[in-house]
Order: C-alpha cells, then sequence, then structure tokens
C-alpha cells in the first residue's frame, strides 16, 4: 500500500526526512492482529510470536479460537510509506490479559489507534476500547470477519461494543490487503476530523 506523491506535503520541505506516524492496531486474543499488520505491511514484519503450551492452560482463554497454535507475546511491527513525506509505523499489541501492561509503553506517541473484533467473540474487544477511550486516543473498529463470514451486522456490532456513529467501523477479511487498507483510511479520515474540531 505504498502511495506515490511528487509534491511535498504543505510546510514540509523537500529533502526533509519523512514524517512518522504510528498507529497501534489492538483487540482481543486471536482477533486478526498479527495478520493485519502482515497483510498492509510494505516489509515484512517484525513479529514476536511464540507457540502455545500447558503453562498457558487455564490462564489464555481460547474459547472459539482453539485451532490457534502462536500468539504474539510483545509486538507485531509494520510500515506502509504513504508518500515521501509521510511513513505510517503500525504496532499490534498483544492480546492476553497478562500482556496487557504493555500497552501503557506501546501507546506512547500513538497518533490513533485500530480495534479488531470478531463477531463471534465481541466481548474480547472491550478491554482495547476501554483503554483508548479513557486516553482520549481515536480509533476506528476493524470487523474481522473470518472467511469472508460476518455473524453480526454492522449495526449489532455497534450495539454490542456501544459504539457512537462517529466511530469508524469496517467489515472484512483481514487477511486481505485491501480490508486493511481500508481500515487505516477510516481511522485516518477520523483522525482529521478529530484534530479538525480540536
Amino acid at each position: 500500500m505504498v502511495f506515490a506523491d511528487s509534491e511535498p506535503a504543505v510546510g514540509v520541505r523537500r529533502g526533509a526526512p519523512p514524517a512518522a506516524v504510528k498507529i497501534l492496531v489492538a483487540g482481543g486474543f486471536g482477533v486478526g492482529k498479527t495478520t493485519l499488520v502482515g497483510a498492509v505491511s510494505e516489509v515484512t514484519p517484525l513479529r514476536t510470536e511464540e507457540y502455545l503450551t500447558v503453562a498457558g492452560e487455564g490462564i489464555d482463554d481460547v474459547d472459539g479460537v482453539e485451532d490457534k497454535s502462536t500468539t504474539t507475546v510483545a509486538m507485531d511491527f509494520g510500515r506502509i510509506t504513504v508518500n515521501p513525506q509521510l511513513v505510517v509505523y503500525l504496532f499490534g499489541t498483544p492480546g492476553q490479559e497478562r500482556f496487557w501492561f504493555m500497552w501503557n509503553d506501546l501507546v506512547q506517541g500513538a497518533l490513533g489507534a485500530i480495534v479488531l473484533a470478531d463477531t463471534r467473540r465481541l466481548e474480547s474487544s472491550f478491554a482495547s476500547i476501554d483503554f483508548f477511550e479513557s486516553r482520549g486516543i481515536p480509533f476506528a473498529i476493524g470487523v474481522n470477519c473470518f472467511h469472508g463470514h460476518a455473524d453480526s451486522s454492522e449495526q449489532e456490532v455497534r450495539d454490542a461494543l456501544t459504539l457512537g456513529p462517529e466511530v469508524p467501523l469496517v467489515m472484512g477479511d483481514m487477511r486481505q490487503r485491501e480490508v486493511g487498507r481500508d481500515v487505516l483510511l477510516a481511522l485516518v479520515e477520523h483522525l482529521i476530523v478529530v484534530m479538525a474540531a480540536t
């Protein structure tokens, strides 16, 4: 997802280093955070995945994702060059509760966030939404429709997550690059509106 733009952005000198924007990708365990970062990153993403072991039994909730064999233990990292003046860095957060302490460090400097949700387990997204709302960080929701199937409508998801109409929501299979792009663009448009209002 590289956008070419021959003209520098307003207020940016030609030849100046690109501006960096940090966006977090959050959500519950197994909702597709690593998948989204990998789908949209222009570079091979940095991943800190480890195999699930018996040590996590009774700690990690695998209901609904019983086939999952690995988990992010620190973060995922990807990069998107929007144009020569703007680079977006994506940081995927770990989903299990025992790693939530890392969110406070990862959120430093973030301009916004994408919260991924799974209609089979919407409650797994509550903690991420609460985290960003409590810190005043704008976010968009990406509903991961696994294998192109959605168990709920957009309005049902909005009602379940108690989202206002201003929060962008995109539904689709996050393995597809264009779906990940649409979620990112929805967040960027939301950030523009939020910043214009402040």
